[in-house]
């Protein structure tokens, strides 16, 4: 079984998913193609997704049953002692990713320093 799940990405992409899966929701495609052929549609995937996102994740003979791959996404799998586990990114780690200045008016000081 593999699911891809597109978001932002071109209706052109969609289209093309759609010869292989099943689309039973909007960016949603399911199916049961061969390992080369999920391997080729997850290369167009990652090669036509412009500044979309995408998440693919098929059934495998693990622990857990499945796996997945993730395509610009923040949040990312790790490998955790044989499982795989998604690493959200900390909130130090997103504010540093968006170019807001730091304020320095004195509602900006109260909220950083606590101070009310």
């Amino acid at each position: 079984m593999t699911v891809i799940v597109l978001t932002n990405c071109p209706e052109g992409l969609r289209g093309f998913l759609t010869r292989w899966l099943l689309e039973i929701s909007a960016g949603v495609f399911i199916g049961g193609p061969s390992a080369r052929i999920r391997a080729a549609l997850w290369a167009e995937v990652q090669q036509y997704a412009g500044n979309g996102r995408a998440l693919l994740a098929y059934s495998t003979n693990n622990e857990q049953g499945f796996t997945f791959e993730t395509y610009d996404h923040k949040w990312r799998p790790v490998d955790h002692e044989g499982l795989t586990l998604i690493q959200r990114p900390n909130e130090r780690q997103v504010a540093s990713t968006t170019s807001k200045p730091k304020g320095w008016s004195k509602a900006s000081k109260r909220r950083r320093f606590g101070n009310r």
